[in-house]
């Protein structure tokens, strides 16, 4: 088994987190025997069954399964996980504080006739105890409440303004989309509302960023006639995203992994859909003319595939006076492309989904995946150049979104 070690480490660790939960969950029972037994009863069939499934997933084939179950139950138990994780924090907090108050009270003389208390333990706090498991239970139920947003899709319009945009391109409305991965839907009715709202904004062109599967081109099978319904006057562009080479899972063979992105290439196609690798094209309104370049998945960062060559894609867009770059993983942007090829007006990226959580408000956003990518939604800037992330069309691991829904943009250049 692949990183056994790792495995059952974390096995352990779920089982340690159940019974130091449960410890706290004592304190806060009430006193009623048959409502105390209900609980009891109850948290450990919920966690006992958690922990058997995670068991045993490494000894069960869930390709035969189906994808709705396989996909729940994994986001179930790992919302658990989390949520105990984050009530066990709280608990920790008290514990720190038994242990300080246990620790003075054997250091510390005692006023005669107040016994010190060094033979009885320190009790813990109901207070922190229930602030800890409301807090772990909101962040399972707002997990819970996420499933429903997967297909909430957003329409977010923007307007950018270029100096150097040839006449005939001011007022070009693109639709950017990014991270279909197809193998992850479970509702293609819900998909297909998505297209028709793009279809809808009646843009002049439609350009994709890339994972258009989580792994294998035959997870598009049921969904190429939805997305062959994308067209536009100017056409649809794509390129490849990092989940779209098949690095994750493993093949019988290297010819398998190399069939199966031929396959994936030839989706494209029959979607209608130009691939961009590692080139550029010519976008031509009367005589003005602007450059579009697409490259394969380029990341900075370490454990993300460098498939994309700029040294291929550039060559020849010199002449052209605007240029818009599809590149998947953001990270490109401050590692290459700024520091390289200054003259790429407008680079359009996905890749990070905006980690599927956080909070967007007026003047402040949040995401866990800020902490490893400097741009991870939203527009970013610099000079004048102009980077914008797409936070997904659709989703994977976790089938939900909370606060960062999924987005179709549309741009209006200016």
């Amino acid at each position: 088994m692949r990183n056994s070690g790792f495995f059952f480490f974390i096995l352990g660790l779920m089982a340690l987190l159940d019974f130091y939960i449960f410890q706290a969950l004592q304190v806060v029972l009430p006193a009623s025997s048959k409502a105390r037994l209900a609980i009891i009863i109850g948290y450990w069939v919920i966690s006992i069954s958690a922990l058997v499934t995670f068991f045993l997933i490494p000894y069960i084939n869930f390709d035969s399964w189906p994808r709705w179950l396989v996909t729940y139950g994994r986001a179930v138990i790992i919302g658990l996980f989390i949520s105990k994780v984050v009530a066990a924090l709280f608990f920790g907090v008290d514990d720190l504080r038994r242990g300080a108050t246990w620790v003075v009270s054997k250091i510390v003389k005692q006023p005669s006739g107040n016994p010190a208390r060094g033979g009885e333990g320190i009790s813990r706090s109901v207070f922190l105890s229930w602030l800890g498991l409301a807090v772990g239970g909101t962040v399972f139920g707002t997990l819970v409440y996420g499933f429903g947003n997967k297909y909430r899709y957003q329409v977010n319009r923007l307007k950018m303004s270029f100096k150097n945009l040839p006449e005939a391109f001011r007022g070009m409305r693109i639709v950017h989309i990014s991270d279909i991965h197809s193998g992850s839907f479970m509702d293609k009715e819900a998909v297909e509302k998505g297209v028709k709202k793009i279809l809808k904004e009646k843009p002049d062109i439609i350009l994709f960023t890339g994972d258009l599967v989580n792994d294998r081109a035959s997870e598009m099978a049921e969904y190429l006639e939805v997305f062959s319904k994308l067209n536009a006057p100017l056409g649809v562009y794509s390129t490849l995203g990092n989940h779209d080479y098949g690095d994750y899972v493993k093949w019988e063979s290297h010819a398998a992994k190399t069939q199966n992105l031929e396959q994936l290439k030839q989706v494209h196609k029959q979607m209608g859909w130009r691939l961009l690798m590692n080139e550029h094209v010519v976008l031509e309104k009367g005589a003005d003319r602007i450059a579009l370049l697409g490259i394969e998945n380029w990341s900075a960062k370490g454990n993300f595939g460098r498939y994309g060559k700029m040294e291929e894609a550039y060559p020849g867009s010199e002449q052209y006076p605007f240029k818009i770059l599809l590149s998947h993983d953001p990270s490109h942007w401050d590692a290459e492309v700024r520091t390289k090829y200054s003259d790429i007006d407008l680079t359009l990226s996905g890749h990070t989904h905006g980690m599927q959580f956080g909070v967007e408000l007026p003047g402040f956003r949040w995401s866990p995946v800020q902490y490893m990518y400097k741009q991870w939604a939203g527009l970013y800037e610099s000079g004048d150049q102009k980077l914008y992330v797409n936070r997904g069309y659709g989703f994977i691991g976790y089938p939900g979104r909370v606060g960062i829904l999924p987005e179709i943009t549309v741009i209006e250049l200016s």
